[in-house]
């Protein structure tokens, strides 16, 4: 993958928040957040250019640049953070005005029939089967129509971040999926379990509110 289109314009978009995270969470002063983002770039173009490049209707491309602008961070803090930590710092960083209008978007189209179309044409890919940083899928209706899982069985994420020793902070990226929700304003999000905890899979639920 290039750095260049959206893996450039992500990083254009997130860093200020990103930077406005380490002060408000992390505690860092300004200088320190700002010296930190440098360093942060040049690992985090070194992630994008060894990452394959993504198939055409690939909708999990944002996901795993997102996590590779992560990761960059974490390997470029003053101190490694914990789970817990850093889960608090993504969640703060990414409650920004693009992302909650791209939330608002989403949910408004998450249960009309483009929208479950293309939830069916990302399962149907099964791009995890070529490409060991994307997702493979399956999209489970509920019986009593209150909305639908997405059962995943392969994830870009623990890929990437086992590849760079930051396995143990994946669920810092899967909170995401509970905020993300929460800014669409049209469903509720529900998970039992995940692969970064050794289950099979992850079972995310999205009900209608």
């Amino acid at each position: 993958m290039r750095y260049s289109g959206l893996p450039s314009a992500m990083w254009i978009l997130l860093k200020k928040h990103f930077c406005a995270s380490l002060v408000t969470v992390m505690g860092y002063d300004e200088r320190t957040a700002r010296l930190t983002a440098e360093k942060a770039k040049p690992v985090y173009k070194s992630i994008i250019d060894k990452l394959p490049e993504f198939e055409k209707g690939d909708r999990f491309v944002t996901n795993i640049v997102n996590c590779a602008m992560l990761i960059s961070f974490v390997k470029s803090m003053t101190d490694r953070p914990d789970v817990e930590k850093l889960t608090a710092f993504y969640d703060k960083a990414m409650r920004n005005g693009a992302v909650k209008a791209f939330c608002r978007m989403g949910g408004k189209s998450k249960f009309t029939d483009k929208g479950i179309a293309s939830v069916k044409a990302g399962a149907a890919l099964k791009a995890a089967d070529r490409n060991p940083y994307s997702w493979n899928m399956e999209y489970i209706p509920y019986d009593d129509g209150s909305g639908y899982e997405a059962r995943f069985t392969r994830c870009g994420i623990c890929t990437l971040m086992k590849e760079y020793g930051c396995f143990d902070l994946v669920p810092a990226m899967c909170h995401l999926d509970y905020t993300m929700t929460e800014l669409g304003g049209a469903c509720r999000f529900v998970r039992e379990h995940t692969l970064a905890d050794g289950s099979p899979y992850c079972d995310n639920g999205y009900k209608r509110l």
